[in-house]
């Protein structure tokens, strides 16, 4: 019989206090404004700049490089997920790619001047070494809590996750209020909180690598072959034997298609508050802060709802308030109150929606296969979306208009909410159990 250990549950939820201070310090609130303002300040006499000969609006410049950074992640992530599954080596694989997506954030320190591409690239790295981490991490989550746990488990990760977030978030907001009193600039304080974020990142990993452990025997190489070689052929086995769990494949469309929106509103929402609505950082920086304390407690009630009426259900729920809010996005949000009341609205289903998803896709993913489905699962998980940012830049760039790039999103979250609707959780479940 499957131990559990209360001890490795607490060491797994560190993983997310730590790196949630990339998604929130980073992602969601420094570096956009900050890069698009240096872009901007590099912008050719046209209004252009012309990154590898292409001229591109500096306003659209972060959506792509979010989009470039999760095209990178699908050609990755599935091949290290099959790494750390076939040498049944995933803590090492977690502490290698977390280590090396704080390494990354620690250089945006000297990110400063006219070097949008020097910042694109430190994203970049940092971005696609998250994402792997968290692929290894989360597919710890079927292994240190039984069935009937993992929404609580996934809930208190993530509920935990905001509350470190917002915790090192706090500390930036006082930097950046009393840059000038303390002889900071406002850019240098930027780039002090964006580098406090690997710093964050790092230190409480150990926690994590500590209490953690691989389980199972590293499998030996067939003669004659090497290890890469036999991991891209597991790996190109997993995504053959995907056909053979069609609610896991069901529901890996839906979660793609909706938390790729998901996603995209909350990395681009400090850009849009910024450059559309001119709300000063510091009260963007109070925004964010107030998102991932409400978010605790968002996450903690939506495990509520989930028990009430079933994971399935809730998540449905919090799809239905997504669409309505990106209507109020564009019709309605136009000063700072009313991107509060956004913002406060997000919060409190964006736990929901996303630690919900994790635990519903941990009940439908083969044993001995974790990460290698979850680095599929990876590709539009928390702080990474790819074809919504796509859409969205591409909508900026064309018609030079924030709301109706935003409005474009809710074709993502309508089309993952009809194939969610699709999706057979307990059918899923015997699929996976039969093998």
């Amino acid at each position: 019989m499957t131990q559990y250990s209360a001890k490795e549950q607490r060491g797994w939820y560190m993983y997310d206090f730590a790196n949630s201070a990339f998604s929130t310090t980073v992602v969601t609130l420094f570096l956009g404004p900050y890069l698009t303002a240096i872009a901007k300040s590099a912008a050719a006499p046209d209004g252009y700049i012309h990154p590898f000969g292409w001229a591109l609006d500096p306003r659209s410049y972060w959506s792509f490089l979010v989009s470039l950074s999760v095209i990178l992640q699908v050609l990755f992530l599935p091949i290290i997920g099959a790494v750390a599954d076939y040498g049944r080596r995933k803590k090492e694989v977690l502490a290698a790619t977390a280590y090396l997506g704080a390494s990354a954030t620690i250089g945006m320190l000297f990110l400063q001047g006219r070097d949008f591409l020097f910042g694109g690239l430190l994203f970049l790295v940092a971005n696609v070494a998250f994402g792997a981490s968290v692929v290894i991490y989360n597919s710890f989550l079927p292994e240190i809590a039984p069935p009937e746990d993992r929404d609580a488990v996934s809930s208190k990760g993530f509920g935990i996750g905001y509350i470190g977030g917002g915790l090192l978030l706090a500390l930036n907001l006082i930097l950046y209020l009393r840059a000038g009193a303390v002889g900071v600039s406002e850019g240098l304080a930027v780039r002090i909180s964006l580098c406090s974020a690997g710093v964050w990142w790092a230190i409480f990993t150990i926690p994590t690598l500590l209490a953690l452990r691989n389980r199972g025997a590293a499998r030996n190489l067939p003669p004659g072959e090497r290890a890469v070689e036999a991991v891209l052929k597991q790996l190109a086995h997993t995504l053959s034997d995907l056909r053979r769990f069609p609610q896991t494949v069901t529901f890996l469309i839906a979660y793609l298609l909706y938390n790729d929106a998901i996603q995209t509103v909350l990395n681009l929402a400090s850009q849009f508050g910024n450059d559309e609505l001119k709300i000063p950082v510091s009260t963007l920086t109070l925004a964010i802060l107030m998102v991932q304390f409400v978010a605790f407690f968002g996450s903690i009630a939506f495990n509520r709802v989930a028990a009430a009426v079933n994971a399935k259900r809730a998540v449905i729920l919090t799809l239905v308030i997504w669409t309505a809010v990106l209507f109020y996005i564009y019709a309605a949000v136009k000063t700072t109150l009313e991107f509060f009341v956004m913002a406060a609205i997000v919060a409190m289903v964006m736990g929901g929606s996303q630690a919900l998803s994790r635990s519903l896709y941990a009940q439908i993913v083969p044993r001995e296969k974790e990460a290698e489905y979850f680095s599929i699962y990876e590709i539009s998980d928390k702080g990474t979306s790819w074809m919504c940012p796509l859409l969205f830049g591409l909508a900026m760039q064309y018609t030079h208009s924030y709301r109706i790039a935003v409005l474009s999103l809710i074709v993502f979250f309508i089309a993952g909410l009809l194939v969610l609707l699709k999706v057979d959780i307990p059918r899923g479940e015997k699929d996976v159990a039969a093998g």
